[in-house]
């Protein structure tokens, strides 16, 4: 199970806010696992290697980084505006802790895919059984 933490501040309506939603600033993200890793594959169109963090602390991975708005040349009317700008952030808690050391990361055409070695502890065992 993958958990997400609560964040503040508060919004208006006084309550927390679950991470990853920062005023519409949130990065789609899947999460799979296999006996050895969890791996993180991420959209983040447009983003740089240089635009974005990564955190590891036993079980928990922080994503984080800022998407840049563009400098336009004199001033225009939108028409439609969806497209959101700043720093954005999501922390996940995965079900076993994994081996920072060994984490790896790579950004090709806007996804990023981050592979988490899970630690030898929290990986399966195999006892072998021996007939008498």
């Amino acid at each position: 199970m993958i958990r997400y933490y609560m964040t503040g501040p508060m919004n208006h309506q006084g309550r927390y806010r679950p991470v990853g939603f920062n005023g519409g600033r949130r990065i789609p993200m899947d999460i799979h696992a296999d006996d050895q890793s969890y791996v993180i594959t991420a959209v983040t169109p447009g983003l740089k290697a240089e635009d974005l963090k990564i955190e590891i602390l036993g079980d928990v991975v922080t994503l984080r980084g800022e998407i840049r708005q563009e400098e336009q040349e004199g001033q225009s009317d939108y028409l439609l505006r969806e497209l959101t700008y700043g720093e954005f952030q999501r922390t996940l808690q995965l079900p076993e802790p994994v081996d920072a050391e060994k984490a790896e990361a790579s950004l090709s055409n806007g996804v990023l895919t981050i592979r988490l070695p899970k630690t030898e502890d929290a990986r399966p065992k195999q006892i072998k059984v021996n007939a008498n």
